[in-house]
This record gives structure tokens, C-alpha cells and sequence, in this order.
């Protein structure tokens, strides 16, 4: 396990992990405050595909990977016309986590590891991109992206995006306790300071990631929430569209409702220790990347 709470400094010979924050794809749909709670209604709202990049010091780790390359050149055939169409994606090439990348002055092939929140298709969208790397996922997610259940996961995972063939790393929900959440682990193959955080509700085997900088820890928790107030200190507030896209798109609603109400916890007792951010919601993204997007 990664250094206990309370201890943030890294000791002699400890890794220092520095963080990128990438926007991986843009979604522009219509609704205004009504889905990115900023004002004006009559606009399109905004919203991110937050990804990490992380160097460990023995190679780079990608925590999810957005839309990808190839949503460049066939957006409806590789995220699904429906999704473009509606969230009026933003697919230009420069946004992809491979281009990044590259401009950041790293070798693709570097990117050792993947980590993912869930395999939804804006998420793992990137995977083709970086066919070396070994891929980190809860088995319960893997299991419901190859056997779905019912139409809505037929709908939300992409067999086409998974047609390379990755190096899967299949986890299961074994772990310890870390502020509050059960069953929270490392990672084969990963530096003790990445974690993986037990997450269900939006999907089957939704995961957070947390990552220990050094001065701190952040906890990227995916689509466990979509909008920062829903992990307000002073109660939870989502936009009302946001809120209703939320829940069309559960698959455990109970657990979803749980682990929020964690997350809520999390962020109001450890402040100072944890930033918690979503994968989806512009101001964190804008607030955590900075003029220099590392941490």
C-alpha cells in the first residue's frame, strides 16, 4: 500500500509521480446550465474527457484515454453516430491523448500502462493507440464489455475499439481500506502510489484511480459523478439535465448513490488531503491542469 494518510512527503528513495491533466475530447450538447450548471440556456454546454498522464520514473501510465486516433477519421463508426450527433463531439486529432503525448516530447511507446475508470466508449476510446501497453481494468468491467447484459451495455462499450486485441490486466475487488473506501488496491506492475478504488454504479465495475503526488493525493473517480457539486460539502446539487443523463445511464443506482455519498464524505473530511475530481466537468479540469497542466 502507498504511503498512509497524514504521511504526504515522500521519504529518501520514495517515487515522486508527476501528473499531466489532458482533455482527450470535448462534448459540446445542447441544454446550457442546464447540463454544465453555467450560465446562459440557449448555447451549448461544455464538457471534458479528463485523463492523466503520469510519469512514474520507469515509464509513463495513461489513467483513461478519451475518444482516440481513430475518432479522427470515422467519429460515428467509432464512438457511434447517436453520441456524436447529440453530444456534438469534438474528435479533431490534436485532442487525442496519442497527440498529447507526442507534444508533451514522450514516445508513445513509452506509455507502458492504462489504467482505466470503465470502458465506456469516451474513455477507452484511445486504448488502439497505445496496442503495447498493458491495460488495467476491474474484471467485472471486462466481463460486462464482453458479455453485455442488456441493450444499454450493448450500447455503451464499442467491440470496435477493443479489435487490437489489448494487453488486458484484468483486477479484481481485493484490497485494504484507504479514507473510508474497502477493498482499494495496487496494481501489478505499477508504482505503490497509483491505486485503484472500487467504484460501481455508473457501470458494473466502475473504478476511481488515486495517485499520491507527493503533496497529495488526487482521486480521478471517473463518471461516479458528473458535476462538482454533486461532492459539495453543503449537500449534493447536480444541473437538472446533467442530473437525468446521470441516471439514464446507471447500471446500479443504489451503488451509484453510495458511493457518492462516500465520495461527498471524502471530500469534506480530507480536504487537504485528497482532491477529488470527475471525468466530465470543465471548471475541475480547468482548475487542476493550470497554465502548466501538471501537478
Amino acid at each position: 500500500m502507498a504511503r498512509p494518510p497524514g504521511r504526504l512527503k515522500p521519504t529518501e528513495g520514495e517515487a515522486l509521480i508527476r501528473v499531466h491533466h489532458l482533455n482527450c475530447g470535448t462534448l459540446r450538447p445542447l441544454g446550457g446550465r442546464l447540463v454544465d450548471g453555467q450560465p446562459g440556456l440557449l448555447r451549448r454546454a461544455e464538457m471534458v474527457c479528463h485523463c492523466l498522464l503520469l510519469e512514474t520514473g520507469t515509464g509513463l501510465t495513461l489513467v483513461d484515454t478519451g475518444f482516440g486516433a481513430t475518432a479522427a477519421k470515422d467519429a460515428s463508426g467509432w464512438l457511434g453516430g447517436p453520441f456524436v450527433r447529440l453530444a456534438s463531439a469534438d474528435t479533431s486529432p490534436a485532442q487525442t491523448a496519442v497527440a498529447q503525448v507526442t507534444g508533451l516530447g514522450f514516445d508513445p511507446r513509452d506509455v507502458r500502462d492504462i489504467v482505466l475508470t470503465h470502458l465506456d466508449f469516451d474513455h477507452a476510446g484511445g486504448l488502439a493507440d497505445f496496442p503495447g501497453a498493458t491495460v488495467h481494468v476491474y474484471e467485472k468491467e471486462l466481463e460486462a464489455a464482453r458479455h453485455p447484459r442488456d441493450r444499454k451495455e450493448r450500447m455503451r462499450y464499442r467491440p470496435v475499439q477493443f479489435a487490437h486485441g489489448p494487453k488486458w490486466a484484468p483486477c479484481t475487488e481485493q484490497g485494504e481500506p484507504w479514507f473510508g473506501f474497502g477493498a482499494v488496491r495496487e496494481l501489478g506492475g505499477l508504482p505503490p502510489e497509483i491505486l485503484l478504488v472500487p467504484l460501481a454504479g455508473h457501470t458494473r465495475g466502475h473504478a476511481g484511480v488515486a495517485v499520491d503526488t507527493g503533496n497529495g493525493w488526487l482521486l480521478h473517480a471517473g463518471d461516479s459523478f458528473f458535476h462538482a457539486g454533486e461532492t459539495a460539502p453543503e449537500g449534493p446539487r447536480c444541473p437538472p439535465g446533467l442530473a437525468l443523463f446521470e441516471s439514464a445511464v446507471q447500471t446500479g443506482r443504489a451503488a451509484r448513490l453510495r458511493n457518492q455519498e462516500r465520495l461527498r464524505t471524502l471530500a469534506r473530511d480530507h480536504a487537504d488531503d485528497v482532491r477529488v475530481f470527475c471525468a466530465h466537468d470543465t471548471a475541475q479540469y480547468r482548475r487542476l491542469a493550470g497554465p502548466a497542466g501538471l501537478s
